[in-house]
């Protein structure tokens, strides 16, 4: 577990700085990055089948999963003493049970959050370059990985892409972003846990601040699990439906 306010003061602080459809594969060039920390080989080969695709299908879903903090600092498998494991292989799996193309990889400890979200920018950018329309792609952001996309939504600056941030709107939290001029842009629900008052909250204000700036659809689900930041351990279907409806479009 970690304290999203050091998290946010040490990383996005940094800030300072009609289209027709394919019905077959099409091979693109994948983005340009810079290359993360090397993970252990076992975690790799556990998330192989969650790599951006070489050949991209025009006519699939794509959804973005960012893990929480603790994978980065325990690795496959990751277990709090609060919460129990981490499951994050059994997250994603239920997302491509849905019929997801599911982007996801495991992040080497202390990853910068904004590097990182210049990152995904540009896999998504790939995906939209190729022409997969923009709100056929959804990025959920869980604790860490939330505030990651937080980071993404305001730097590609893309209406109609789909986002979902859990349990990181606590009011230190948003007052940074703030701070530091995140705003968000797209179709953004925030979901968090009533019990879940050390590290989240509501994003009604970040809502507020970024109206008018390229933020779309938005809402907010408030879960009564009881559980708190534990809801992101598991993929309980009081956030996974949600989630998958807001990626439809409902």
């Amino acid at each position: 577990m970690f304290k999203l306010g050091k998290f946010l003061l040490a990383t996005l602080s940094l800030i300072l700085v009609s289209c027709g459809v394919a019905t077959t594969p099409v091979p693109v060039a994948q983005p340009t990055a810079t290359p993360l920390p090397s993970v252990t080989p076992t975690a790799l080969s556990k998330l192989s089948a969650y790599v951006l695709p070489d050949s991209i299908d025009l006519t699939a879903e794509y959804l973005f999963y960012l893990h929480g903090k603790i994978i980065e600092d325990q690795g496959i498998p990751a277990v709090s003493p609060d919460y129990g494991e981490y499951q994050y292989e059994t997250i994603l799996e239920k997302f491509a049970g849905y019929g997801f193309t599911v982007i996801s990889e495991q992040r080497p400890k202390n990853t910068d959050g904004m590097k990182y979200a210049e990152r995904v920018v540009g896999q998504v950018k790939a995906l939209l370059n190729a022409g997969v329309p923009a709100k056929n792609i959804t990025v959920v952001g869980a604790s860490k990985g939330a505030s990651i996309a937080v980071g993404i939504s305001h730097l590609l600056e893309n209406e109609d892409v789909n986002f979902v941030i859990m349990s990181i709107c606590h009011p230190d939290n948003v007052a940074e972003f703030m701070r530091n001029g995140m705003s968000l842009y797209g179709n953004v629900l925030s979901i968090y846990d009533f019990a879940d008052t050390e590290y989240a909250g509501s994003c009604k204000e970040l809502y507020r601040y970024s109206e008018g700036k390229g933020l779309a659809r938005h809402d907010e689900i408030v879960l009564h699990v009881g559980s708190g930041h534990g809801i992101l351990y598991q993929p309980l279907d009081e956030w996974v439906v949600p989630v998958v409806e807001w990626a439809n479009g409902e």
